[in-house]
């Protein structure tokens, strides 16, 4: 099955935002994503609400369940109780798991396996009794010992940290060795029964490397360099563009 993509809304957010307008339409933009093929819409819902808003998070769930029924709203973020009860509100298909500080401008590491295991066994037992799948956001390091701890604690899948990879879009020859781990990762992931999903300044250029490493890629979110895109592009044509080059005949 060739590798979905998720339109992540954060970036339109933020700049609807600047101003206190309606526009950019969030959910407008989501509507073209989805009717232009992409397979679902992703947010990260933070505490001060600099970009999603907690009031969209109803809205993007009506667009979906009224007009694109197959596709998946996932939501992102630490999970406090807060952050679990706007999960609860909206029921998500899938919850992906980060462990950011609420003053970080974005996601910029993976969760330390060993350390928060029990914290995150707790918290991946009550998303799951709603029937939500559940990723964790991961190190592309090849530590095998952490993805069996993510599998061991109930996780359905890990999303790939791809931030270190999408860092070398000056610098090519860096970008093969930090492949081969996420590669590495992703075959330990595989082996065990988790799926994959992939995150973090991935582009139209960088995609096909990493599908083709990983060619049992689930997933890819992708907010900013898609929205980067849009403004040259138009977003109907980008969307294409990414679902093309993650492999699929669009």
């Amino acid at each position: 099955m060739p590798t979905t993509l998720s339109v992540n809304l954060n970036a339109i957010a933020m700049l609807r935002n600047r101003r206190d307008l309606p526009w950019p339409s969030v959910a407008g933009l989501g509507w073209i994503a989805l009717q232009s093929g992409a397979s679902g819409l992703t947010v990260h819902p933070r505490p001060d609400q600099r970009h999603i808003r907690f009031s969209d998070l109803p809205v993007i769930r009506n667009l979906i369940d009224d007009e694109f029924p197959h596709a998946e709203f996932n939501i992102e973020g630490y999970p406090t109780d807060e952050f679990l009860d706007l999960c609860a509100g909206v029921a998500p298909e899938q919850v992906t798991l980060v462990p950011d500080d609420p003053s970080q401008s974005t996601s910029d590491h993976g969760w330390d396996f060993r350390k928060h295991s029990d914290f995150l066994a707790d918290v991946i037992a009550r998303l799951k009794k709603q029937g939500t799948r559940v990723s964790l956001f991961a190190d592309g390091d090849g530590d095998a010992e952490a993805v069996a701890i993510a599998k061991a604690i109930g996780a359905d899948r890990i999303e790939l940290y791809t931030g270190p990879y999408g860092g070398c879009h000056d610098a090519p020859e860096r970008a093969e060795p930090i492949l081969e781990a996420l590669g590495k990762t992703a075959d330990a992931a595989l082996a065990i029964g988790l799926g994959v999903n992939a995150g973090h300044d991935l582009t139209v250029a960088n995609l096909p490397p990493l599908i083709n490493r990983i060619p049992k890629l689930a997933e890819v979110s992708i907010g900013h360099g898609l929205t980067a895109d849009a403004l040259e592009f138009g977003m109907a044509e980008t969307v294409r563009r990414f679902c093309r080059a993650c492999g699929q005949d669009i």
